[in-house]
């Protein structure tokens, strides 16, 4: 199935994944009321990124003689969506109690983790969200293992036109 997309389309591909992950995340914030941990809010740097690139590879890739540019910047977006992936497993690793998160974000709740923290909820009511509890699951599966998904199916989409580009260099066809 990879093997019928054309390449040109990857990067618009990648950019309407980045975008809709990117909204799902906000509506999951303002909609639902999940306010996202200090993890999660990292979590979302690699889809701000990679839009800027893909739109970048993708803007590059409708002229047929620009070479290698397209690829060199879907690949940060393969790059970035990597980091990701580790990053997301990482904080499902932390919520499940696999081992232990940043001592910033993580702990009992029952005391603010630091003093602007404190200050934070006093002045708003609200509890800053612990890094090591999942707010949501599904099928046992939190929003850190979905973005973890998400991430490495976008990381395996951006990488295609870096293996067809080898392949092609060396005289194969994929």
């Amino acid at each position: 199935m990879l093997n019928r997309i054309p390449t040109n389309a990857i990067p618009w591909i990648v950019l309407a994944a980045s975008v809709a992950t990117l909204s799902a995340a906000y509506f999951f914030q303002y909609a639902l009321g999940y306010a996202p941990c200090h993890l999660c809010l990292q979590e979302r740097i690699p889809y701000i990124f990679a839009i800027g690139a893909a739109l970048i590879a993708g803007i590059l890739s409708r002229e047929a003689n620009l070479g290698v540019a397209p690829v060199v910047f879907i690949g940060l977006c393969a790059l970035a969506f990597a980091a990701g992936a580790g990053l997301s497993a990482f904080h499902a690793g932390v919520e499940y109690k696999w081992w232990p998160g940043p001592s910033s974000c993580t702990g009992g709740g029952l005391v603010s983790s630091s003093l602007d923290d404190l200050q934070s909820e006093l002045q708003t009511g609200m509890r800053v969200p612990q890094c090591d509890s999942a707010a949501f699951t599904l099928f046992g599966i939190s929003l850190a293992g979905f973005n973890m998904l998400i991430s490495l199916a976008l990381f395996a989409l951006s990488s295609l036109p870096l293996v067809r580009f080898f392949r092609e260099a060396h005289g194969e066809t994929l």
